[in-house]
């Protein structure tokens, strides 16, 4: 690998604006009576983080909350007038948007990743929640929040997916998350007005598909706005070890040639720890766990880590890595 041209690259990617501000996880209290900030990635939004870390929020409380009773994903775009309690914070912020992820192992909460988005002229991509009622054969869009891509959202909420058609039916389908690099070609069936706003790549990840029906959460990241710098899919093999299985890289033009040949035990760097834990974890400092993975990404210029594990029934089914 030329470190040289990685570098170079890499800072090109460093200079976007990203398209998700801030993140946070909330893990359940030792009494199990609340939710309680275990990390967050803010960026320059300091006094967001102070507000953070004195909030605990109760079952059905807050955005968190919510997530917790709902057991389902939750796009909250109204952080003022709604139950969202650090409005007068988030408006100071310029945070607009809120998105809870559930993380769910069976019935149980292993915790809750918040993603916070800001409006701007250039803000362009998505986060969408699909949803299946119990036996239905089509996936429709519950909500979504599109930035300025106003086009490509009048597409979304005028479309249905089978299983296995198009992003969500095929995470639907497999119960697995799916990654596309590249949104062209008859498997992403919106792909030419994605083209139009320059929506370039998308993840699906299964949040719940049991008895009551199917969530999906599909997170498109658009060229000048990312969601995220790189994206990684750790799957466990027969040797009880994880392996890169997919994945992209805004600096790194094929992760599968860098990362194919390296596995991750429990409990080695973040990507290991939530493996060995099963609960979320954002580390803010990548490299400095001495581990071939996190120097990868920090040569290619990544700062941060939110890894998180995607759950199949009790069943841990890869991990999966968002750098920022």
């Amino acid at each position: 690998m030329d470190l040289a041209v990685t570098n170079q690259k890499a800072g090109n990617a460093a200079g976007k604006r990203a398209f998700v501000r801030a993140f946070e996880v909330w893990v359940p209290s030792h009494d199990k009576t609340e939710l309680v900030l275990a990390a967050g990635s803010y960026g320059e939004l300091t006094e967001f983080e102070s507000v953070a870390k004195e909030t605990t929020f109760k079952f059905d409380e807050g955005l968190p909350g919510k997530a917790w009773a709902r057991r389902t994903p939750i796009i909250l775009k109204d952080l003022q007038g709604s139950y969202f309690l650090r409005g007068p914070a988030a408006a100071r912020a310029g945070l607009t948007c809120g998105v809870a992820l559930p993380i769910l192992q069976g019935n149980e909460l292993k915790g809750v990743i918040v993603f916070f988005c800001g409006d701007d002229r250039q803000h362009v991509g998505a986060i969408e929640t699909w949803r299946s009622e119990g036996r239905s054969p089509e996936m429709g869009l519950f909500e979504g929040y599109y930035g300025t891509a106003e086009v490509f959202e009048w597409t979304a909420r005028r479309i249905h997916f089978v299983k296995g058609s198009g992003l969500p039916g095929l995470v639907w389908a497999k119960g697995l998350p799916q990654v596309f690099t590249h949104l062209t070609g008859p498997r992403f069936l919106r792909w030419e007005k994605a083209a139009e706003v320059g929506i370039t790549r998308g993840v699906g990840i299964p949040v719940r598909i049991d008895e009551e029906g199917a969530w999906v959460m599909a997170f498109l990241s658009a060229l000048d706005t990312p969601i995220a710098s790189r994206v990684e899919v750790w799957s466990p093999n027969a040797d009880g070890v994880l392996g890169f299985t997919a994945g992209y890289c805004e600096s790194i033009a094929d992760l599968h040639v860098m990362l194919g040949s390296i596995t991750v035990r429990r409990g080695e760097g973040t990507i290991g720890i939530v493996f060995a834990t099963g609960v979320p974890a954002i580390n803010n400092d990548v490299g400095r766990e001495d581990t071939i993975v996190d120097d990868l990404a920090k040569v290619a210029g990544m700062s941060s880590i939110v890894a998180f594990p995607v759950y199949r029934g009790a069943d841990l089914a890869c991990v999966i890595a968002w750098y920022l």
